[in-house]
C-alpha cells in the first residue's frame, strides 16, 4: 500500500503529538519532527512502497529529484571550481597539509585544507591514491578542531588525498551567516565543488572516492552520496535517524523531505547509496539512540534488494555522545581502509589507531586567508547579498 501525499499531509498536520507541525514552513520537515515511536510506523509504511530492487530503485530516484527540486537546484549547472588558491605547505609525519581557497559560484569561495601522504622524504606516492572528503558539523571553529586535524592527518598517513572544508558561516568562509534561507542549497554547491576540486587532483583515483563528517556534516555526506554518484564509499557520523531531520537550516530549511509526490527521511535518503558501502556510527547520546533496532535494520533490508547486506554496517557506542572522537575515528578509518584500500597499519602501533604523531596545528597555520593570502575582490559580502546570488542561479 502506498501512503498518498494528501493523506499523509493530513495526518501530520491533524495530529500534533505525531509531528512537531510548523504552520509557518508547512513543508519542512525540521529538528525532532517524529517522535521515536511514530518514526517506526511511519518507516513501516514507508517500506510498503517498494519490495525489491526494481522498486527501491524507482523511489530512490525519486528522492534524489526531491533533493534537487526541494533545494531549488534542479535547474541549477553545476560548474568545474575556479580562482583554486593552494598555499602554505607543511611537511609533517607521513603527511602534509595545504590551505585551499576555489570558487564554486562566481563570488563564492569554498575554503579548507587538503592533507596529502607524503613518504620519508616528504615526496608524493607515485601511484594513484583514494580521496576523501571530511565535511564538519557544527560547533566553535571545528575544521581548526584536533577531532577534525586527527582524522585528516590519519587518513592521509594511510595513503588518501584528504580535503576538510568550511560550512559556510564557518573558518574562512565568512562571505554569509551560516543560517541564511538557502544554506542548504549554498552547501551543496559546495560540497559538490569541492569533490571536482579533489577528483582534479593529479593521480586522484577516480574509483576510489568516500565522503565522512559528523553531525551536519553528516547530512552533507549523505546528501552529496545521494545524488553524486562519483561517492564511492560513505560514511555519516551520528547522524542518521528516523525522527530527527536535522536543527539547522543548512540541514532541513528547504523542503527536501516533503514534496508534491512524496514524502521521505533521512533514513531513506542514506540508502539510496546502496548497493555501495556505507557505514553508519551511532551512539547513546542524541538522536542515533536506535540505530541498531531501527534503522540500521531498515537500510539492511533495502541493500538485501541487490544481495549486498555485508556492504552496509552499523558501529554502535552506546556509551557516548555526539562527536567524532577517538573510537569512532578508529571504526571509520577500519571501514575506509577496507573499501578504498588504504593501509591502516600506517598509523598502528602495537595492535592500536596510534594519533600521537599527528601535529594538531594552530587556528592561524590552517586559515586560508591572512595577509599574505587575501580574499578575492570579487568575493560577495553579506547575507542579502550571497542570497541575491543564490536566488539568480
Amino acid at each position: 500500500m502506498r501512503i498518498s501525499y494528501l493523506t499523509l499531509s493530513l495526518l501530520l498536520v491533524g495530529q500534533m503529538s505525531f509531528a512537531q507541525y510548523n504552520p509557518e514552513k508547512p513543508d519542512l520537515c525540521q529538528g525532532k519532527f517524529f517522535t521515536k515511536e511514530d518514526a517506526k510506523n511511519l518507516h513501516d509504511d514507508f517500506a510498503k512502497r517498494y519490495s525489491d530492487k526494481n522498486s527501491w530503485q524507482k523511489h530512490a530516484q525519486e528522492i534524489r529529484q526531491g533533493i534537487l527540486d526541494g533545494a531549488d537546484l534542479s535547474n541549477y549547472e553545476f560548474k568545474k571550481p575556479t580562482n583554486i588558491s593552494i598555499h602554505s605547505k607543511k611537511t609533517l609525519n607521513g603527511y602534509s597539509v595545504e590551505n585551499v581557497s576555489f570558487q564554486s559560484i562566481e563570488g563564492i569561495y569554498v575554503t579548507g585544507n587538503l592533507y596529502r601522504p607524503v613518504d620519508s622524504n616528504g615526496l608524493p606516492p607515485k601511484r594513484k591514491t583514494a580521496g576523501i572528503l571530511c565535511p564538519h558539523g557544527h560547533g566553535p571553529n571545528p575544521r581548526f578542531a584536533a577531532y577534525t586535524q586527527q582524522r585528516c592527518a590519519s587518513l592521509a598517513r594511510m595513503g588518501a588525498v584528504v580535503f576538510a572544508y568550511d560550512m559556510i558561516g564557518f573558518g574562512d568562509s565568512k562571505q554569509s551567516d551560516h543560517k541564511i534561507e538557502k544554506a542548504l542549497k549554498l552547501q551543496i554547491i559546495n560540497s559538490k565543488s569541492a569533490l571536482d576540486f579533489l577528483l582534479d587532483l593529479p593521480k586522484i583515483d577516480k574509483n576510489r572516492i568516500g565522503i565522512t563528517g559528523e553531525s551536519g556534516g553528516g547530512t552533507q555526506t549523505f546528501l552529496l552520496a545521494a545524488i553524486d554518484d562519483r561517492i564511492k564509499v560513505s560514511l555519516p557520523v551520528v547522524m542518521v535517524s528516523g525522527y530527527f531531520f536535522g536543527g539547522c537550516t543548512c540541514e532541513s530549511g528547504m523542503p527536501i523531505h516533503k514534496r508534491p509526490s512524496h514524502q521521505t527521511s533521512n533514513v531513506e535518503i542514506a540508502a539510496t547509496f546502496a548497493p555501495k558501502p556505507l557505514l553508519l556510527i551511532s551512539d547513546g547520546g542524541d538522536w542515533t539512540v536506535n540505530t541498531p533496532e531501527m534503522e540500521y535494520p531498515y537500510i539492511k533490508n533495502i541493500y538485501s534488494f541487490f544481495g549486498a547486506e555485508n556492504k552496509v554496517e552499523n558501529v554502535h557506542l552506546a556509551n557516548e555522545k555526539h562527536d567524532y572522537g577517538p573510537s569512532k575515528r578508529q571504526a571509520a578509518y577500519s571501514f575506509l581502509a577496507k573499501y578504498l584500500k588504504l593501509d591502516i597499519q600506517k598509523v598502528m602501533v602495537d595492535g592500536k589507531i596510534d594519533e600521537s604523531t599527528n601535529k594538531v596545528l594552530s587556528q592561524t597555520e590552517l586559515q586560508v586567508f591572512d595577509e599574505k593570502h587575501l580574499l578575492p575582490a570579487n568575493a560577495v559580502m553579506g547575507d542579502a547579498e550571497v542570497m541575491a546570488l543564490l536566488e539568480k542561479k
